[in-house]
């Protein structure tokens, strides 16, 4: 985004009242950015950030919709990039009012347009909470145990390996074949204690039969 255009600059001093815990002055800004707006790309932005700002579940999800809206009005290649979290914070939106339908089909779009969202923190991010929200993740009880197992012991080393390969699975075939790949990694190197071992063989089991369905 453009530091100099007018609306960035009132979404970013939005952003900052808003870390400032002064929430009032934040909605106010982003409502001056919304009015500031001169094409379809920039309200885009606006109602993003209108939206966090509202106090009700239903004008959330209102300016959610006007995001989505905007963003496919502009036919601008800059938003493709955002499909991703403007889907998610429509599936979150609809949560929030008991559209449980409404809600999945927002996550698997999401889901969809993260091909589009740049590598790093905020695409990790993003598919972890719509790998939550699909509840998608591996439903292997060995593996569960595992991982309650290594917390309490805090056995940071295998929960390095497994945790990013659980909490981005999406329940695709890649998926589950990188989950694979990260429990046979902490089963060859062997350094859990034998019930914890066996846990595993457990584990990899369940996740290698859930893979072929």
């Amino acid at each position: 985004m453009d530091p100099n255009n007018q609306v960035v600059r009132l979404i970013g001093q939005g952003m900052q009242a808003d870390g400032e815990g002064r929430a009032d002055d934040a909605r106010a800004l982003f409502e001056q950015a919304w009015d500031a707006a001169t094409d379809d790309y920039e309200a885009c932005l606006a109602a993003h950030y209108l939206a966090r700002s509202q106090q009700t579940p239903e004008e959330v999800l209102q300016w959610n919709k006007v995001c989505l809206e905007r963003a496919d009005k502009s036919g601008d290649e800059r938003v493709r990039a955002f499909y991703a979290s403007m889907h998610l914070s429509l599936a979150r939106a609809h949560t929030n009012v008991d559209d449980a339908d409404q809600a999945r089909e927002h996550y698997k779009l999401a889901a969809d347009s993260l091909q589009h969202v740049p590598a790093g923190p905020h695409h990790e991010a993003a598919r972890f909470a719509i790998a939550r929200g699909l509840d998608s993740t591996s439903k292997s009880a060995a593996l569960a145990e595992l991982l309650g197992k290594l917390s309490a012991r805090g056995d940071l080393l295998a929960l390095g390996l497994l945790l990013p390969a659980y909490l981005r699975d999406l329940g695709t075939a890649e998926d589950r074949t990188a989950l694979l790949m990260a429990l046979q990694t902490v089963r060859v190197d062997r350094h859990l204690p034998e019930d914890e071992q066996e846990i595993l063989a457990r584990a990899v089991a369940e996740v290698t039969e859930s893979a072929k369905g």
